[in-house]
Formats: C-alpha cells, structure tokens, sequence
C-alpha cells in the first residue's frame, strides 16, 4: 500500500527503494509561490543513518514489511549478539551495527523486541524503562543528600548514568533508555 504526502508523519515507518525508514523530524512547508512539500528526516533501520528527504504533492513511499517479536537476549559472542526466541528456541544473530547504541541497556536474560524486515533481522528495541544494577559509584559523604547534585554510576549492561548522592552501590535503579536518565531507586 502507497503510503502518501499528505499521510506522512512523525514517527511513521517507510519504504524507499527497498529500505525501511522511520521519520524522525517532519515539516509541512507552505512556500508564498509553488506547491507545499514536506521537509523529513528519516532514520534507516538498516544502518541506522539518518538522511534528509523531500516529498511533494503526488509523491508516493511504500509501507515496509515489518514484523517485531519478542525475543531474549542472551550473549555477546564477541563479534555478533545472540538472541532467542522463547516459544520456538529458534537463535538468530546481530551485528554492532545492528543492535547500535541499546547494546549499553541489554543484560544476559532481558527480554527485547526485535524488528524484521521481509522476515530478516534488521534491528533491536529495549524497553523504555529498564532496572539495573550499580556495579560501581562513589561514597556517599557527610553533606550528600537527596536534593543535591549528581554522580556517576556504572551500571551491570556497562552503562554510566548520573545518579543522586544517595543512592549507593548494589543497589537497582530504573533508567529512560530513550533519555540515558536516572528514573528512581527500586524499592
């Protein structure tokens, strides 16, 4: 299905020459002489890069193939990451390049979505909040206290996350993975 000008939206999935996009940025431009055209910043899921696109009235993209399921993932073999489907054991494998920057949230056992193109492995999405272990911070001190600064924190995926003074070492916290954030402490 033809996915239109008119139709185009933040947040959309696209295809263009065989490559699914997201849109990222959108801009409905209203030029005083010609036709309007939509302004786009797409992200390719493939490689992730994100590129620059005009569309103008009549212009056509199609809707990708795409399916996401549900997998977990396991280990890093130290060239790809491994992943398995729970209800058919099945393993597939990605690429750096592939998982991108939310191989720093993953831990062995976590549940991912991973996103297929024309029933190839294409790319992986953690959850928006996800609890972690702090491996490693600095000492509380005599002053800290829970309305003051920030620290840095190394979290068990090998993250580092600012966090408040008084949350200490061994102890769980949630992270925004989208925002690289300090949530709150797991109680």
């Amino acid at each position: 299905m033809a996915i239109g000008m008119s139709e185009l939206k933040k947040g959309l999935k696209i295809e263009i020459d065989g490559i699914p996009y997201r849109i990222t940025e959108y801009q409905h431009v209203k030029p005083g002489k010609g036709a309007a055209f939509v302004r786009a910043k797409i992200r390719s899921f493939l490689d992730g890069k994100v590129i620059e696109k005009t569309f103008h009235a009549g212009d056509k993209c199609d809707e990708p193939n795409l399916q996401e399921k549900s997998m977990q993932y396991l280990y890093h073999d130290g060239e790809n990451f491994q992943f398995m489907d729970t209800a058919t054991y099945e393993q597939i494998a990605l690429t750096d390049d592939q998982v991108g920057d939310v191989a720093k949230w993953m831990i062995d056992g976590m549940s991912v979505q991973i996103l297929f193109h024309n029933n190839k492995a294409i790319s992986v999405d953690v959850p928006q909040v996800v609890e972690l272990k702090i491996i490693e911070t600095a000492p509380n001190f005599k002053g800290d206290t829970s309305s003051g600064g920030k620290k840095p924190a190394t979290l068990e995926s090998s993250a580092v996350v600012q966090i408040p003074f008084h949350v200490l070492e061994g102890e769980v916290i949630r992270v925004n993975t989208e925002t690289g954030e300090y949530v709150e402490k797991v109680k």
